[in-house]
Formats: C-alpha cells, structure tokens, sequence
C-alpha cells in the first residue's frame, strides 16, 4: 500500500512539472518590459479649447493653459506603479466657456500589468487601463466639459 502511494505521488508530481512550462504568459512579461519607467503627464485634454490664461490662444490641453498642472507616473519592475498628479477644476461659466483651477494633487499606488496594447493600473479609479503607444500612455475618459476628454503620459528619457 504504501507503494502504491508513493507511486501515485510521484505521477501526480510528474504532472504537475510537465504541464507547466516557461513560455506561460511570455506576451506579457514581454509587454511589461515596455511600461517599466518614469512617465510625465504631457496633455490634460478638454472638449474644447479654451483660453483659460487669457492670453488670446486658446487650446484643448489645459497643461498649455494652466502652468500648475503637472504629473507623473512611476511603474517599476516589481509590478508596483506609484502617481501623482495635480487635481484640476473645471466649472461652466457661460456661452460654452470654462475656468479652470489647481487644487492640491492626488495620490496613489498598486499593483499593474500589461497585455501588450494596455496597462492596467489596479488600486486607481482615475488612471485604471491606459493605452500603450510607443512612448506614449493615454487614458481616454472621453467625456466634454466640464470633464476631461484624456490624460497623455510620455515616457521620460533615461
């Protein structure tokens, strides 16, 4: 019996081994390689231009607009992704304009991975799933004003 026991042991063993193998998830580590650095927010993206500064320019990225907006993105090897990022506030004012306004920054951290075209930035209601394009990390949020339409990161040169 006790034979028997060891015997079905090992084949159970054996198996477990063979049916896993290297290869698993290889689109995926390979994808994360990608990801991995520091990521400055680039364009803060609104439905509209505005002239916010009031400089007789108007523009769809607020970061042209307002020179308190700023951000960025760190998504490290270990599989952790910190941020942080200037909070901004957009009100209706009249006839299609808006103001928009600094106030404090927010903060978050968590786990993320990658499938290649997207990474996801678990913990973050805000950043969630970006899409990935060369050097370039975009979260569409697609709504209009007084909302954002998206948030561009670009990788920082290293």
């Amino acid at each position: 019996m006790k034979n028997i026991y060891k015997t079905f042991l090992g084949i159970a063993a054996w198996i477990l081994v063979l049916s896993c193998s290297n290869d698993d998830g290889a689109a995926t580590g390979a994808a994360n390689l990608e990801v991995i650095g520091i990521w400055d927010l680039a364009q803060v993206n609104v439905s509209s231009a505005q002239d916010i500064d009031m400089d007789g320019t108007s523009s769809t990225n607020l970061m042209n607009e307002l020179d308190c907006i700023s951000g960025t993105l760190l998504i490290d090897g270990d599989m952790v992704w910190t941020f942080e990022q200037t909070s901004v506030n957009i009100t209706a004012i009249t006839n299609g304009q808006f103001v928009a306004q600094c106030s404090g920054s927010v903060a978050a951290t968590g786990a993320w991975s990658s499938s290649g075209t997207e990474v996801v930035l678990q913990g973050s209601s805000l950043l969630g799933t970006l899409t990935i394009d060369g050097d370039q990390l975009t979260k569409d949020i697609g709504d209009d004003l007084p909302g954002i339409r998206s948030y561009v990161y670009v990788r920082r040169p290293q």
